[in-house]
């Protein structure tokens, strides 16, 4: 059996696998294998009367754990043992740090990931903390007077919402804490000035010229939750993106270089999966493509795969969530994801780029299929990304330029059109020979 996310192999015994041990009582519990190598193959223990002795005992001394130490013999008479760790309900330390297994790995839990570990454990999250001295003074009720609108609009509120009080709908909304204060969240959604819990809270944008070291101007949208998506989309509108002009008969089309409808709910899940106790979400605007990170990584439920799929949500911030998806802005079911990627692909752009980075999500999407950086991920070789880069900028490409551009035989380079044709990637126009051009194929939009 392979190493997986609640296994361990280990071919035998070091004092430094309490981390490990730590890990796995940290997260979601685990089995610790000793004598066993990675493979999953038994190699045998020669002291396992000692190891039986001593790990309980330095378990339940360094780390406070009382754990299951079974010893195992295969069919071979080799021993093993096989230490059984459960979850822990309280954090557990191994000198003064905090071990976490995740995936296949082990991580020291530091910083913002820590903090947010600890809240988590017992039983809260950021969005739940009181903001001292906060009053319903501090919330704007043009932002609450909307928020109803559009709750009641979409009957995911009762009606006789409109005649409670401000304080009874915080209460409705689970933004109060127990002994009635008002949290983290209630200020975020509602709040007038949010950016006095952190000035982190903000959303900035920056339009770039050919890297993000080359900064050409920037905008910071300071707003509370609920306005804040309309607010970003406004100032991508005017500011940032443009709208190419075509006409459907006499009809004049002007819609965005994006699809609207993938952009705003990709803001709406940056602000809403956002984790607030750390930075800044982030949209870089450069001529070709469009970069959004905001921080904080998946949950451990969800892989990047799996967020393509059909899938269930799980929101870092259930309460923020919860007003959104009362206001009609989400679902509940975890479709985002697939209805951005649908309405790229649908609109003849490349599928959106997700992966996690620097403790967040990263997302990027490309105005032009044809960039240099799209292309070399494709199964093609560099000639033929030359090629195609060629025809990007002059609209054509004939055998002759390929063999030129590339420096090959008319034989290769007729095996490598043809193998870019099959690909989907280009056509033929005009007469076999020498009057035959390639363009880019219309199955992938262009």
């Amino acid at each position: 059996m392979p190493e997986k996310q609640n296994i361990e192999y280990k071919q035998s015994w070091r004092d430094d696998y309490l981390k490990w041990i730590c890990g796995f009582a940290n997260a979601h519990g685990g089995v610790i294998y000793i004598g066993i190598d990675d493979r999953g193959n038994v190699t045998g223990l020669d002291d396992y009367k000692k190891f039986m002795d001593d790990i309980p005992n330095k378990i339940v001394q360094q780390l406070g754990l009382v754990v299951d130490v079974d010893l195992h013999e295969d069919a071979r008479g080799k021993k093993y043992i096989e230490i059984k760790v459960p979850q822990s309900t309280v954090p557990i330390s191994y000198h003064a740090i905090y071990h976490y297994r995740s995936g296949s790995t082990k991580q020291e839990l530091k910083g913002t990931a820590l903090y947010n570990w600890l809240l988590k454990k017992s039983g809260n999250s950021w969005e739940d903390i009181a903001v001292p001295n906060a009053t319903i003074d501090d919330l704007d009720m043009e932002t609450v007077q909307s928020f109803l609108n559009r709750a009641i609009t979409k009957d995911r509120i009762p009606a006789s919402a409109a005649d409670e009080d401000v304080y009874s709908l915080m209460k409705r909304l689970n933004l109060l804490t127990s002994d009635g204060k008002l949290t983290n969240a209630a200020i975020l959604l509602f709040g007038k000035q949010i950016q006095a819990l952190s000035p982190t809270t903000s959303f900035k944008i920056g339009r770039f010229g050919a890297d993000s070291t080359d900064l050409l101007f920037q905008d910071v949208i300071e707003t509370n939750l609920l306005t804040m998506v309309e607010k970003v989309m406004d100032k991508l509108k005017v500011r940032y993106l443009i709208r190419p002009i075509s006409y459907k008969g006499i009809e004049r089309m002007e819609p965005l270089e994006y699809p609207e409808s993938a952009l705003r709910e990709a803001v709406l899940n940056a602000i809403i999966h956002k984790d607030y106790s750390s930075t800044w979400i982030l949209l870089r605007v450069y001529e070709d493509r469009l970069h959004l990170w905001n921080p904080g990584i998946l949950p451990e439920e969800l892989s990047i795969e799996e967020l393509k799929q059909e899938h269930s949500s799980y929101p870092r911030n259930r309460n923020i969530a919860g007003v959104f998806f009362k206001a009609g802005y989400v679902e509940a079911w975890g479709r985002g994801t697939n209805d951005i990627i649908n309405a790229f692909l649908q609109a003849g752009l490349p599928e959106p780029v997700i992966e996690e980075s620097q403790g967040g999500l990263s997302v990027v999407f490309l105005k032009d299929i044809y960039t240099e950086e799209y292309l070399r991920k494709l199964d093609i070789n560099d000639r033929q990304v030359k090629a195609l880069l060629h025809i990007k900028e002059y609209g054509s490409i004939t055998n002759s330029e390929y063999q030129k551009l590339n420096d090959l035989k008319k034989t290769a380079s007729t095996t490598e059109l043809v193998d870019l044709y099959e690909k989907g990637l280009i056509k033929k126009i005009g007469t076999t020979g020498r009057g035959t051009k390639y363009i880019f194929s219309a199955r992938n939009g262009r």
